[in-house]
């Protein structure tokens, strides 16, 4: 089944309420997190997340686009995050396992996140500790960037490394995804799919999310 993660990266933010009721229909509620380091953007942090967790009964995919985040994990899940995924090129091999290993032991789903340039093998230390893998199809940092159709080669290698070790672990993209984008995608292997200008910028969302499902 194909799961679909809008991002309220696209909402209205004086209305973040009734754009995250818009997407009621979907999976889960995707929630960009970005410190101005790591990224060259800043948007929100653990309170706001707490505030999300009050008014929806999404699953929270929150996704740190923040430098060294094993400080922080463990406040986002507290915060009320169903899955947290963190950047391989945030920190040391050591540190993002134990920032996994803290996500985990809280009870929550854990996952690394590729940008662009990064290859799949960094991945591979940490696959096995992993409910989610994403895969960035834009650079990140900003909404609405056209998506890197050759990022596909990278979902299928990780497709083929998660069903040849039989995991369990589910391969998200984020970028530029729409009706156009989403079914190459899932062609090569991805099953959850994060949208934002797609969704809330679709004049009946519920409608643009059973199209991107396929």
């Amino acid at each position: 089944m194909i799961k679909i993660s809008p991002s309220i990266l696209a909402a209205d933010f004086a209305n973040l309420e009734r754009d995250i009721s818009r997407v009621s229909s979907a999976d889960y509620l995707h929630v960009d997190v970005m410190d101005g380091l790591f990224v060259p953007n800043i948007t929100i942090g653990v309170p706001v997340v707490k505030s999300i967790r009050a008014v929806t009964a999404l699953p929270l995919d929150v996704h740190l686009m923040i430098d060294r985040p094993v400080r922080y994990v463990e406040d986002f899940c507290k915060a009320g995050a169903d899955i947290v995924t963190v950047h391989v090129e945030a920190d040391t091999e050591e540190n993002t396992r134990l920032a996994l290993e803290r996500v985990r032991a809280l009870g929550k789903r854990a996952g690394v996140v590729l940008k662009p340039k990064t290859p799949a093998e960094a991945a591979l230390p940490f696959l096995d500790q992993c409910a989610m893998v994403l895969v960035m199809t834009v650079e990140p940092g900003f909404g609405g960037q056209s998506f890197m159709e050759d990022m596909l080669e990278k979902v299928r290698t990780l497709r083929g490394w998660i069903g040849g070790r039989g995991l369990d672990c589910e391969l998200e993209v984020d970028g530029g995804i729409g009706p156009r984008t989403a079914p190459p995608a899932v062609e090569a292997g991805a099953n959850v799919l994060v949208a934002g200008s797609a969704v809330y910028g679709a004049e009946d969302i519920p409608a643009r999310i059973a199209e991107l499902r396929g």
